[in-house]
């Protein structure tokens, strides 16, 4: 499999991918956050600002084309940030809960907050809301439907995994928390292999969560903490999105693969900053989620026009 699978030729940030099948260009499309990697400046500007990138794949998510980002997703005067997309298809439309930051901040202090769209095609959007769900900074939204029809949102708040249901996908009730143990961030979920599964980007690789019922989470294990031997795989995997065709599994995560001596906030250079997207196959093997990054495997998705 191709290694790096994706980096952002404009930026050289793209970061927090979502996968998803473009059912009316019969196309795989990567939507990510597209942090401005090459942009000089103070602090942690580069993060902010940011538009979504956009990818497509025709061959099956082997190989990906930069197209541009997204449009129409502005409702205010001004540059603003938009971070971490979430897009799942349901009854005729694409919603999109896309994490936006007032402004472009140059550290962590910006207001965050969780925004709606919808749209027909993945390129007109229309914007429905800011989500309710908290009065404090919320981020990285992962929307599942429920066995009974509803629909349960993770995301994070406070450093932990909070939870949200709705039966539309329009309004949203706060649940409370859900993962509170160590800190992270970028919950996703997915089922595979029997089980429901809970990733968490715990900035060490993916903390696992399982459960049988999408309510109660038990410890899992981690993946994604080892370095891999492919290019530009050699640190941990930030950030993923899981794409489970039958019974197969693919991790979509990102690298900064200038980090392989450790984090270091003040090795702020291009080369620290930079990102590559990279996939893995996912097993289930006793119960565990396994994930060997260094396994040969071909990519391949099918259409998923359900």
């Amino acid at each position: 499999m191709k290694s790096p699978l994706f980096r952002d030729p404009i930026y050289d940030g793209a970061a927090d991918p979502v996968v998803i099948w473009n059912r009316q260009a019969k196309e795989w499309w990567m939507i990510y956050t597209n942090r401005r990697a090459t942009q000089e400046g103070p602090k942690f500007g580069w993060v902010h600002g940011t538009d979504l990138g956009v990818a497509s794949s025709s061959d099956g998510g082997s190989t990906w084309l930069y197209r541009g980002t997204l449009e129409g997703l502005e409702t205010e005067w001004g540059r603003n940030t938009f971070w971490a997309p979430e897009i799942i298809w349901h009854d005729g439309l694409y919603h999109m809960y896309v994490t936006y930051v007032h402004g472009v901040p140059v550290d962590w202090t910006g207001k965050a907050r969780i925004r709606h769209y919808t749209s027909p095609d993945l390129i007109r959007w229309e914007f429905q809301s800011t989500l309710g769900i908290s009065e404090e900074n919320v981020i990285d939204a992962c929307v599942y439907q429920l066995p009974n029809g509803m629909f349960r949102m993770w995301f994070k708040q406070r450093n932990h995994t909070y939870a949200a249901e709705s039966n539309d996908l329009y309004e949203w009730q706060p649940i409370g928390p859900v993962i509170t143990e160590r800190g992270h961030e970028g919950p996703n979920v997915f089922r595979l292999g029997g089980f429901y599964w809970m990733i968490v980007d715990e900035w060490r690789g993916q903390g696992v969560f399982r459960s049988d019922d999408l309510m109660t989470w038990e410890r899992n294990g981690i993946i994604l903490d080892q370095p891999g031997r492919r290019e530009d795989d050699g640190t941990i995997g930030l950030h993923a999105d899981v794409v489970v065709q039958g019974e197969e599994g693919y991790i979509f995560y990102f690298t900064h693969p200038g980090r392989v001596n450790g984090h270091h906030e003040d090795s702020n250079n291009y080369e620290w900053r930079r990102s590559s997207i990279q996939v893995a196959k996912l097993e289930v093997v006793d119960g565990v989620l396994i994930c060997d990054r260094n396994k040969e495997f071909e990519l391949n998705l099918g259409a998923d026009d359900q």
